[in-house]
């Protein structure tokens, strides 16, 4: 066991780590020290069902190695899911540092290459249309992970280093939302490719644009007291998000992106902005609204593109303010729209902050009062809103504060993993009312620093739903798409997101190359090229 001066010089490494590569080698270290490299290779645990999943594990390898591949798929159409056998629950990813059980992570491998030699397997071992039927089904039962950015004024600039880092390790969900100041970020993640992305310096680009947006920060810094305007906003999010709809993001990207807004107005409910509901409305309209906090920013009305590209009100007679006053992290909406049902949640709201547990210090006697206190809060609340029905309209402008307080203790702040940055300036408010760009950027790096303990988690948690994706997008844009007419699109592929501009022009390429017979008989051998490696894979 190490001694305590150890174990603070392994943190400290952790803490200062410049890179993921850097805080994991120190994140095995603490792991031999503390034991729990040991914990990671012992198989029995009262945290999850260990038999369960080494009964299923050798049960796949035995099929793998005796190459039956039917009864491999029976036993994957058995059930592939996120939590079989416990496997999913945070605390397996809360006791060691770099990792959980060591049986978990070698299931969830073996499910993921047998997944891929079953999508390569030629069509006279298992038919096309029987491994669309089982890779459209299981994708649907699996679900699909979103990243969800929560409000959080300035600090808000802690999603840039947390998406920047899941970028890297190429593991940024596709579906995303943001409110409030998350919904900058989700915008420019909706408007910007990944190579744009990881070009991107979001803190240079407001201190170097032109003419009314050039040196925003600057602006923000200049004189004493200065604070964010609406003015201030409208230069930022002009500066950094192109002038595209939510449509036409997704036509470039396939990204998913989600933008929350309240209503100003009572008796209205927040709307879930994206290119499935409103996809002619602007990104840039839609981040103003969700940033448009009540009672410091006025409501803002949002702008669609009409029929003839022209910018025109959209719902004129409503006006909409902070996304993260009525829904901050939006789960529910996204699992209706999206089919998603794992929630990585980035968490910058200093209120929300206070009632979200570290997943590395849970205590359940805070998080029980946490509960009871927020419990009463909700009671008090709908007591008045009983009594504002009668009185109401004598106190407007209270009744609309009260409304926002209770929609801020009526939400669920936290996911399946939470990234919570820490705050290390001493005063934050200083930093929300002058942030100078050192200030921004350190933002940045504590960003990215508090997702580097959440990479194992977020890899292992969405491999088979990744991975599930990838064997998807081949059959439907890729190496393994049948030729046209010799398949039907299983029912369970209705909720598949529609193709991207590059998708649909890829497809329409390989319709005019399989009408061209040349192009078709070169199509045809690199089919059979592609077979022949499946082929050689499956004998090894």
């Amino acid at each position: 066991m190490a001694s305590k001066s150890e174990l603070r010089q392994l943190e400290d490494r952790m803490g200062a780590a410049e890179s993921y590569e850097d805080w994991l080698s120190a994140a095995r270290d603490h792991d031999t020290f503390t034991g729990k490299a040991e914990w990671r290779q012992e198989e029995p645990s009262e945290l999850y069902d260990h038999a369960q999943i080494r009964y299923r594990l050798d049960r796949l390898r035995k099929f793998r190695k005796q190459k039956d591949w039917t009864g491999l798929l029976y036993a994957l159409n058995e059930g592939i899911h996120g939590n079989m056998g416990g496997m999913g629950k945070s605390v397996l990813y809360r006791q060691a540092k770099s990792g959980t059980k060591l049986l978990v992570e070698q299931y969830i491998q073996e499910i993921d290459e047998a997944l891929r030699l079953l999508a390569e397997l030629p069509d006279e071992v298992i038919p096309t249309q029987q491994k669309l039927d089982f890779f459209y089904r299981s994708n649907v039962c699996y679900g699909r992970s979103a990243l969800m950015l929560s409000g959080g004024g300035v600090l808000g600039f802690l999603h840039v280093g947390v998406v920047s880092e899941l970028l890297r390790q190429g593991l940024l969900p596709r579906v995303i939302s943001g409110s409030s100041a998350g919904s900058i970020v989700a915008a420019a993640l909706a408007a910007y490719t990944d190579e744009e992305m990881a070009e991107l310096d979001l803190v240079g680009m407001m201190d170097s644009g032109e003419d009314d947006s050039k040196g925003v920060i600057r602006q923000l810094v200049s004189g004493m007291g200065s604070r964010l305007t609406a003015e201030d906003t409208e230069k930022l999010i002009a500066a950094t998000i192109p002038d595209l709809t939510f449509g036409e993001a997704y036509a470039k990207t396939g990204r998913q992106v989600s933008i929350t807004v309240a209503p100003a107005e009572p008796h209205q409910r927040s709307r879930l902005l994206n290119a499935v509901s409103s996809p002619n409305v602007y990104l840039r309209s839609a981040a103003m609204a969700s940033c448009a906090i009540p009672g410091v920013f006025p409501a803002v009305m949002l702008q669609a593109k009409n029929e003839l590209g022209e910018s025109q009100p959209y719902l004129p007679a409503r006006r909409w303010v902070d996304g993260s006053v009525a829904d901050d992290l939006p789960a529910k909406r996204l699992s209706r729209l999206f089919s998603t049902n794992h929630y990585i949640v980035s968490m910058v709201n200093p209120i929300a902050r206070a009632f979200l547990p570290r997943d590395d210090k849970v205590r359940p006697l805070r998080q029980a009062a946490t509960s009871l206190g927020m419990g009463i809060g909700r009671e008090v609340l709908n007591f008045y809103r009983g009594v504002a029905k009668n009185y109401g309209d004598n106190w407007p402008k209270f009744n609309m504060m009260m409304h926002g307080v209770h929609a801020l203790l009526d939400q669920e702040y936290s996911g399946d993993i939470n990234i919570v940055p820490k705050f290390r300036l001493q005063n934050p408010l200083n930093l929300i009312m002058q942030p100078s760009e050192e200030e921004l950027r350190q933002l940045v790096r504590e960003g990215e620093r508090a997702t580097y303990s959440r990479i194992e988690p977020i890899r292992r948690c969405t491999q088979i739903s990744r991975t599930l994706e990838e064997i998807l997008h081949r059959f439907e844009y890729g190496d393994l798409r049948p030729a046209p007419g010799t398949y039907r699109r299983p029912k369970s592929s209705r909720r598949r997101p529609p193709p991207t501009a590059a998708q649909k022009k890829a497809l329409k390429s390989d319709l005019a190359a399989r009408a061209n017979p040349s192009s078709l008989s070169e199509t045809s051998a690199r089919s059979r090229r592609t077979r022949s490696s499946a082929k050689k894979s499956t004998a090894a």
